[in-house]
């Protein structure tokens, strides 16, 4: 990419893999090293890049580090800006499952931040993706409401079986969400790790979960 004064500059380097159908997969890494970025390239919005993309998905869904609504636009509204061929039979079990049943007419503005993010979430699953990307969805939520917006996410992406790249900082969130994480490290960012979790989510103590935690980040340490 270039930079501000027009310099080039190398963010991301010998960047290689692939996603298998209905893999839930966690790229992580410290601030800066290109993660948004690389979700930008694979959903086609930077062509800054020298390299290859290849998606067999027909629909991307893409969930942003902000909500990203039209503030003149109702909840339902947004959504079908996205989805506009989507049924009300479509929508009505989607805004049920995240506890937007009765916010489809309100506007973003009379939303609380968690409720902002639902319906950013629910606008991605609109459209029935075969890929869904997900640039820190839970940031700047306290604890309590982040882990009920993952549990309604994970639900979503379990019964669509759909493939899910998620950024994020948050180590701990990946041991608990995601069936394999990968790394990247380093300026020009690479690939360090690619660790498969193959414990179940719903089989995955605290313990358990910590101590993944623990591998990503000596993972990090030993090759940094």
């Amino acid at each position: 990419m270039r930079s501000a004064a027009g310099e080039r500059k190398e963010i991301l380097a010998d960047i290689r893999f692939a996603l298998a159908p209905g893999e839930v997969t966690a790229l992580v890494g410290p601030s800066g090293s290109g993660k948004t970025t690389l979700l930008k390239i694979i959903a086609g919005l930077d062509h800054d890049f020298e390299g290859e993309v290849t998606i067999p998905a027909e629909r991307l869904g893409f969930v942003f580090q902000e909500p990203r609504l039209l503030p003149w636009r109702t909840v339902e509204e947004n959504v079908r800006i996205a989805a506009p061929q989507a049924s009300n039979s479509d929508l009505e079990p989607l805004f049920n499952a995240l506890g937007l049943g009765q916010h489809r007419r309100h506007f973003p503005g009379e939303l609380s931040l968690g409720l902002a993010r639902r319906a950013a979430v629910a606008r991605a699953f609109a459209v029935r993706p075969d890929l869904l990307l997900l640039d820190e969805p839970f940031v700047s939520l306290d604890e309590t409401l982040a882990r009920q917006l993952q549990e309604e996410l994970i639900a979503l992406v379990e019964r669509s079986c759909v493939t899910s790249l998620l950024v994020t900082h948050d180590i701990l969130e990946a041991a608990r969400l995601v069936e394999r994480v990968i790394v990247l490290d380093g300026r020009p960012a690479r690939m360090v790790a690619d660790l498969a979790i193959e414990k179940p989510r719903a089989q995955r103590s605290a313990t358990f979960v910590s101590s993944i935690a623990d591998r990503i980040r000596s993972t990090r340490l030993t090759t940094s």
